[in-house]
């Protein structure tokens, strides 16, 4: 390996000379070597005019080309999985079983797209056939389907140093869509964005396609990130991450003189509200459940419950106090890096001591040998104190949950009323709780992306209808997922041929069908 590794700009590398930086593991605090350059301005501008360059000849294959080339690429990854073991656990402090679980996710979700594209109904082909003897206007022969939108940007997650970053779910269903991908690595895994970034290379080539189709670059968000969506090329943004950072990228590609989207998953506290049954029935079963999901990835996944809401009484007070004592008896695990650890600490610290709040359990703020150690904590409060003070509403990332006692039906009506965007929510009950619960539901399926019954949010399946998305602030587009085959359409925009000739017809558009997917002809879908 070399002393300072550079940024993939298509098929070449970038120089050394640009700023270094090096990865360091969270568990012991060490230095890894190599160093890693970041890209020059220069360099950034020549990713974009590559891809612009690749835009054409990636939106022209056919759907079993991009399956094959997709198909490639999680064969790829799969072949590095013995490298990816050795960097991920060194740069991520996860465990060998996490790393390769998320490389399965990786290629499994390259594979579901390539499925998507091959088979081919995903384009949404409609066709309305001309009326020329309509009056007093003939109709014309009108024809749409979806296209790629162009070259996109992908800013790498922190938390899934494999599932959502270079060859993550972003990049994934972008490439399916048939658009080139300008990823940005993060600083805290960028020997592992190296791995997977030259296995996508590798892919582009053996598939033979253009050179821009894939460029990886390195440097920080507010120099490299921000010069790459401002690239004129670029034509959308997939990010994961903080609120600040994807409202910024929000409000950069807004301002653009071109604006473009920015497909943006931020936070989410994931509420879970607890019927009378729960807590009456199942208490310990559902403060154990509850813990595991609470704790689980060290709290750093979007979708860790972060706030329940039960009744107020003894029942209650009994669950609170089973739960503190589950959550003070987590061990203490490294974070991912030093910034999400020193982000989780001060969350914990605003919120013990806040007047409003009672600490069931923080089990001190000891950092461990690397300085990312983390330990459990568990908080509670009531509706009337919740609902009065925004900061409780706040996400704090990590193995951190905030019991709500809530004065029967009405005031959790009124919290979920009162509830930002979110990606998920859950309600724990019986089935005829749930039936007499219809009210709660209808508020939450306007607050959230995805409604579990009896079940923790955590771990997000990958298949054709999961919804990873969510309203503002869980996301920059409520309309979107992140996950799922879904995604495609955020990176693709509907075209309508008017008048064509049939043999100048998108393929997927000739009256024979001879793609056999399936079409909306004359409104009747077939």
């Amino acid at each position: 390996m070399s002393e300072i590794e550079t940024s993939l700009i298509g098929f070449s590398r970038g120089d050394t000379s640009g700023d270094p930086f090096y990865a360091s593991n969270p568990a012991t605090g060490e230095q890894l070597a190599p160093a890693y350059a970041s890209a020059s301005d220069a360099e950034v501008d020549r990713a974009g005019e590559l891809a612009e360059l690749a835009a054409g000849s990636l939106a022209a294959l056919s759907g079993s080309e991009k399956a094959k080339f997709l198909r490639t690429v999680a064969d790829n990854v799969e072949g590095i999985v013995e490298d990816l073991v050795s960097v991920v656990t060194s740069e991520t402090g996860l465990p060998e079983p996490r790393v390769r679980g998320e490389t399965g996710r990786t290629s499994g979700q390259l594979r579901l797209f390539a499925d998507l594209v091959e088979e081919g109904s995903w384009v949404d082909a409609r066709i309305d056939h001309s009326i020329p003897e309509r009056q007093p206007i003939p109709k014309p022969d009108l024809r749409s389907m979806l296209r790629p939108i162009g070259p996109v940007g992908v800013f790498c997650a922190s938390n899934f140093p494999l599932a959502f970053s270079v060859a993550g779910g972003d990049t994934a269903s972008a490439l399916a869509s048939g658009c080139p991908v300008i990823v940005k690595a993060h600083h805290a895994h960028p020997g592992t964005a190296l791995a997977v970034g030259q296995a996508v290379i590798a892919a582009v080539k053996s598939c033979g396609l253009a050179e821009g189709t894939f460029s990886l670059l390195y440097g920080g968000g507010r120099t490299v990130g921000q010069r790459l969506v401002k690239h004129p090329a670029l034509k959308a943004v997939g990010f994961t991450g903080s609120r600040s950072g994807g409202r910024a990228l929000f409000e950069l590609a807004g301002a653009r003189p071109e604006p473009i989207p920015v497909y943006a998953e931020m936070s989410s506290v994931n509420p879970i509200f607890l019927l009378p049954s729960v807590l009456n029935e199942r208490k310990e079963e559902f403060a154990l459940g509850l813990q595991g999901s609470a704790v689980m990835g060290v709290g750093q996944f979007c979708t860790n419950p972060g706030v329940v809401f039960h009744d107020k009484g003894e029942a209650g007070d009994s669950f609170k106090s089973t739960y503190a004592e589950l959550m003070s008896q987590a061990p203490a695990s490294a974070m991912l890096h030093s910034g999400i650890r020193d982000a989780y600490g001060e969350g914990v610290s605003d919120r013990s001591g806040s007047s409003n709040v009672e600490v069931l359990t923080v089990a001190g703020d000891g950092r461990g040998a690397g300085g990312c150690e983390a330990s459990t904590s568990a908080f509670a409060t009531d509706a009337r104190s919740y609902l009065g003070d925004a900061s409780l509403a706040d996400e704090v990332f990590g193995p951190s949950t905030l019991l709500v006692a809530c004065e029967g039906r009405e005031e959790m009506l009124e919290i979920a009323r009162a509830l930002e965007g979110q990606l998920t929510a859950s309600v724990f009950g019986t089935a005829s709780e749930l039936s007499d619960s219809q009210d709660l539901v209808d508020i939450l399926e306007t607050k959230v992306g995805r409604l579990l019954f009896n079940q923790f949010p955590t771990g997000v399946e990958v298949c054709h209808s999961m919804v990873h998305g969510g309203p503002y602030p869980a996301t920059t587009d409520g309309r979107s997922t992140s996950v799922g085959t879904g995604a495609i359409l955020r990176f693709a925009r509907p075209v309508c041929y008017q008048g064509f000739p049939p043999e100048r017809l998108p393929k997927e558009l000739d009256e024979e069908n001879s793609l056999g997917i399936k079409r909306v002809v004359d409104g009747k879908r077939g």
